[in-house]
């Protein structure tokens, strides 16, 4: 488990330092990052080239995690992890996802990025949403 640990806090270390080839380095080849807008699911591929421009500027993110929890599938090759993380843009988040053991090492198969919303606020929430977005729903 502390390898898994280890290998999410690099990952949230080189987003904050901008390291566009650790932080990438980090994902499985299949690998896909979710976020927070409906419209971000991003192949590795998909998301460096979203991403690698403001890294190149010397922007990056950070989120902080507070608190982890991990868990392997029998076998141990395959764990998958939820955090909750503090960010000075967003507030509290959470981030959830797969990693896979891959030649003795950890990575990220699935990063999710959410922003948890209090139960009192949801309904206000999603009519705001659907106003704008153009939800049909």
């Amino acid at each position: 488990m502390k390898e898994i640990e280890a290998t999410l806090d690099q990952f949230h270390q080189a987003a904050s330092k901008a390291d566009g080839a650790a932080y990438f380095g980090l994902f499985s080849p299949e690998g896909v990052f979710i976020g927070t807008d409906a419209t971000e699911r991003w192949t590795v591929e998909e998301f460096k080239k979203y991403a690698m421009p403001h890294f190149s500027k010397g922007k990056g993110w950070t989120y902080v995690p507070k608190n982890r929890h991990v868990d392997l599938v029998p076998g141990g090759e395959v764990a998958w992890f939820d955090e909750i993380l503090e960010s000075k843009s967003y507030g509290t988040c959470r981030g959830s996802g797969v990693l896979r053991r891959i030649e003795g090492r950890w990575k990220i198969s699935q990063y999710h990025l959410t922003i948890p919303v209090p139960n009192a606020l949801a309904d206000t929430l999603v009519q705001l949403i659907r106003k704008g977005d153009g939800s049909k729903k």
